[in-house]
């Protein structure tokens, strides 16, 4: 078995892989870390672990000696060092934060405060979206597991930028998300009276997952890639759906398009299409590790719209993480990933 170990493994992010984790056939979770709740079990923080994986908090270097592969579940700008000792002993690390993101550092800088610890590190880095970056996923000991809200807006955007289909410029992302996107620490727009029955747009057109979005999709397909982003907070707990509007650079019909984007997610497990006329909803995806797309055309404007749907815990974060293990390792990518989603 592959000892896969857990440093942050209190958060959000850190549950979730440790729910999905414990239902994976070949690998076992060799510890978990935290600085706030060490030698405490997991149990005592997430009552739902209780007598199922009582596993105890331990510090980072014991998870590092132990793990073959480590997931790091921790806010930006903590990975980077740990990252650094880690790969010195060998082991293949997945930051789940923004640590390896990005390939410009100026970029890193500018939206995150912190610069490249070492710069070798991130030119052997991957950016972890199995559906464009399968291959090097592969051949890396570090993968940058990507954003929730970048994925969603991403996945909708591959297969009209690979074929050329839609002007770079002017794409608009209005995307919503549940409360978990925030993080377990509370702040003022996640306290319940504040979220609960209510619904609010934040960081507009100042969100971090812009230039995120932005470098992969320019880079990827050397083009000048440019979109304005504006995120909202949902009053439920997991979820995004993302409306991405663009302009065809040329007449294709609707079924067309939908012909393209089947072809290009043919082989791939979590990227469902849905029949033309059907709209993605967060109630399709919930608690499963699949992104829905549907895709519509306003005539008298001349915009493709096109509606992701994720579960931002799962193809958003801890999901996709662990589908970004499987390749690394050699695996199926569906290996505890076959949860279907929650029909209500």
């Amino acid at each position: 078995m592959i000892q896969v170990g857990i440093i942050g493994g209190t958060g959000y992010v850190g549950a979730e892989l440790i729910r999905l984790l414990s239902n994976h056939n070949k690998v076992n979770i060799s510890g978990i870390s935290s600085v706030k709740y060490r030698g405490k079990p997991i149990s005592s923080i997430y009552s739902g672990f209780y007598q199922t994986d009582d596993l105890e908090c331990e510090n980072q270097q014991d998870i590092i000696e132990k793990s073959d592969l480590i997931f790091l579940a921790l806010p930006s700008g903590l990975s980077q060092a740990i990252v650094e000792k880690a790969v010195y002993e060998n082991k293949i690390c997945i930051d789940m934060g923004a640590d390896f993101r990005f390939k410009n550092e100026n970029l890193y800088k500018k939206w995150y405060g912190k610069t490249f610890l070492n710069k070798s590190l991130h030119e052997k880095s991957v950016y972890g979206l199995p559906e464009l970056n399968r291959d090097e996923i592969r051949r890396t000991q570090i993968i940058g597991n990507p954003g929730c809200y970048a994925t969603s807006v991403e996945l909708a955007l591959l297969p009209l930028l690979s074929e050329n289909l839609i002007e770079e410029d002017g794409i608009i992302a209005d995307c919503k998300s549940g409360i978990t996107g925030s993080g377990k620490e509370l702040t003022e727009s996640s306290h319940f009276v504040n979220c609960n029955e209510n619904f609010t747009a934040y960081k507009v057109a100042n969100h971090r997952h812009t230039p995120e979005i932005e470098e992969t999709l320019s880079n990827s397909f050397k083009k000048n890639v440019k979109l304005t982003f504006v995120p909202h907070l949902l009053p439920i707990n997991r979820g995004i759906l993302s409306t991405i509007y663009a302009t065809p650079k040329k007449a294709l019909s609707l079924e067309e398009v939908h012909e393209k984007y089947s072809q290009f997610y043919k082989n791939e497990n979590f990227i469902k299409m849905l029949p033309l006329g059907e709209v993605s909803k967060i109630s399709g995806v919930r608690l499963s590790n699949y992104c829905h797309i549907s895709l519509h055309y306003d005539d008298d404007n001349n915009k493709l719209i096109v509606i992701s749907c994720l579960d931002n815990m799962m193809k958003g974060s801890a999901g996709q993480g662990i589908q970004n293990m499987n390749i690394a390792l050699g695996f199926s990518e569906k290996e505890g990933l076959t949860t279907l989603p929650a029909v209500f």
